[in-house]
């Protein structure tokens, strides 16, 4: 009856659940009224389970989990008797393996026959056990952005037709976190913070593309509720606002470059001497030998008096007498080479703004659309020289680039319109086989390309 009436103490009612959980919230306010609570009070069961799993010290959680884990991941066996888990888990003290097992068996995780005298795992404990070994997989890959058990989700949920659009926020909120990530590394200006987002996007680009078939999936689904649709749109969004990047990572870094600062004539640069002060642990110690002890105090004696006050005697002399200045010399010729991909971009400028000329523009009827292959105004070049003018295509109609000064933003003032797409043409070049059909069509007065 004691232990009866100790165990009644340790499990509330309904009501008294209910009046603990109204504790947290406003007075006029019901905890019921909200749509997350009903939500999350209708996983109680399995919440519980991962309440009993991981409720306590770090050292308590890790040898739960070690149990649970040596009982589930002998497929050949579906119970334990008492002797099986004593031999399985002898590294562990009884005492303790007593209190792990009539956890897990009060909480749903183990489950006891009386009957047979064994035990066996329960189907709730697999799938957390699943759950939580697919988490631990994916942490230990090298995943800086952190979109490999999210898309996972999505991607399982998907090939059992139970997505929801819960899972999709998930990954649209991740999607947005790196968005803004970037953004902020962009703006921050600094070189080493620029190339290691620049690393995580190439990454995160990864997961997009792997992503991309399922939400076309979503998408043609006509059983999906319109909210995952809605969902798997905006994500479609996210995805195209990531891939976009590309041109504001390379803008930023070119940025950086024609401001970099070399020492003298010796190659080095502040990015060479901050990355090697980056792979000392202790920069303290690189004083060690090259500074001396500090200046000890030495009390003068009358015959350094005498030597002190001669010398300046003798500097008063001199200056009294005037210094002439040496002789001038010519200062040394120094040739500053302009750099060649700047004179590139100057010809090609050049090029696109005769292109630009309605008078000089294709034009093969009155009717005709004033547009040309993007290849014509590419070619003829070397590959690296045409990758480099294919690079810059993005900056046509760039407003924030046209805002500023230099020859970039002359390109992006032009009057042309850039309009890619995402088939292939083979060209008869010897440098470039194929290139992505495309077109620079002119921008009338009206402010619209010609379509």
């Amino acid at each position: 009856m004691a232990s009866a009436a100790t165990a009644a103490d340790h499990n509330p009612t309904v009501q008294e659940q209910q009046d603990a959980l109204q504790v947290h919230f406003q007075p006029h306010i019901s905890a019921d009224e909200i749509e997350q609570v009903y939500h999350l009070k209708r996983a109680q069961p399995l919440l519980q389970v991962f309440t009993a799993l991981f409720h306590g010290g770090f050292e308590g959680v890790l040898v739960r989990l070690l149990v649970l884990r040596e009982l589930a991941n002998d497929p050949s066996v579906s119970s334990f008797s008492r002797a099986d888990i004593n031999t399985r888990l002898a590294y562990l003290l009884p005492e303790s393996l007593e209190t792990v097992l009539n956890r897990l068996r009060s909480n749903g995780l183990l489950a006891w026959d009386a009957q047979q005298g064994v035990y066996r795992v329960t189907p709730m404990a697999r799938n957390v056990l699943s759950a939580i070994d697919g988490l631990l997989a994916l942490g230990q890959d090298d995943d800086e952005a952190e979109m490999g058990f999210l898309l996972s989700q999505v991607a399982g949920a998907q090939a059992v037709g139970g997505i929801t659009a819960d899972q999709l926020q998930h990954l649209l909120g991740r999607l947005v976190d790196l968005t803004e990530e970037f953004r902020d590394a962009i703006a921050s200006g600094s070189e080493f913070r620029l190339r290691e987002s620049q690393a995580k996007w190439h990454q995160a680009c990864d997961w997009v593309e792997k992503g991309s078939e399922i939400l076309r999936a979503i998408t043609s689904d006509e059983n999906a509720d319109s909210a995952t649709h809605r969902a798997a749109q905006a994500i479609g969004r996210a995805q195209s606002a990531l891939l976009n990047m590309q041109g504001m990572f390379s803008r930023a870094l070119n940025q950086i470059e024609r401001q970099r600062v070399h020492l003298g004539q010796s190659g080095l640069s502040t990015t060479d001497i901050k990355r090697w002060l980056l792979e000392h642990a202790d920069l303290a110690s690189l004083a060690e030998g090259a500074v001396d002890q500090p200046v000890k105090p030495l009390f003068i004696t009358p015959a350094e008096m005498i030597d002190v006050a001669e010398t300046e005697l003798l500097a008063e002399r001199v200056s009294a007498q005037g210094n002439s200045l040496p002789a001038g010399q010519d200062a040394p010729t120094t040739i500053n080479d302009t750099p060649a991909m700047q004179k590139e971009l100057d010809d090609w400028l050049a090029r696109l703004s005769d292109f630009a000329n309605l008078n000089n523009f294709p034009s093969i009827a009155e009717e005709s659309p004033k547009e040309i292959p993007v290849h014509e105004s590419l070619l003829p070049a070397s590959f690296a020289v045409a990758s480099y003018r294919a690079s810059l295509l993005p900056l046509l109609g760039d407003a924030s680039e046209a805002s500023l000064q230099g020859a970039t933003a002359e390109l992006a003032r032009l009057p042309l319109s850039f309009t890619p797409s995402d088939t292939m043409v083979k060209l008869p070049d010897l440098e470039v086989a194929a290139i992505s059909m495309a077109s620079l069509s002119l921008i009338l007065e009206s402010g619209k390309a010609d379509e």
